[in-house]
């Protein structure tokens, strides 16, 4: 998935509208239309603000999650890996919402932001 599909996908979880998101990160619309297109890219600034106000890591809109690198955080055990798996196993599997299955890429998305809330519980017990 692209940076511009992951800020347009967070915005429509969140029932927002081009316009109410470029608002709340005070940018204009249009701006914000030609990042989710990626006709252009939010500089290192308005990277951080969209991940605050999704409060997701830039990392995740970035693409750069474990599963998007096929490995988990240096600082991870083997332990913490058994651990994400069984996390996963049980808690993103044969997803559904309103009672539809989710299609393979929306179970994608799920997976990854389970995965990036997973290795953030785990870095606050490895400080």
């Amino acid at each position: 998935m692209t940076l511009g599909q992951t800020i347009s996908s967070l915005r429509e979880l969140r029932g927002l509208s081009q316009a109410q998101l470029a608002k709340k990160l005070n940018i204009g619309t249009s701006t914000l239309g030609m990042w989710e297109t990626d006709k252009r890219k939010p500089n290192p600034d308005a990277l951080v603000s969209i991940a605050n106000y999704f409060n997701v890591s830039t990392d995740y809109l970035l693409g750069n999650t474990a599963s998007e690198r096929g490995s988990a955080p240096e600082w991870a055990t083997e332990q913490d890996k058994k651990d994400l798996r069984k996390f996963l196993e049980d808690n993103a599997n044969s997803m559904t919402y309103g009672g539809e299955e989710l299609t393979d890429e929306e179970q994608k998305q799920v997976r990854r932001v389970l995965e990036a809330f997973f290795w953030d519980k785990q870095k606050d017990k490895h400080k």
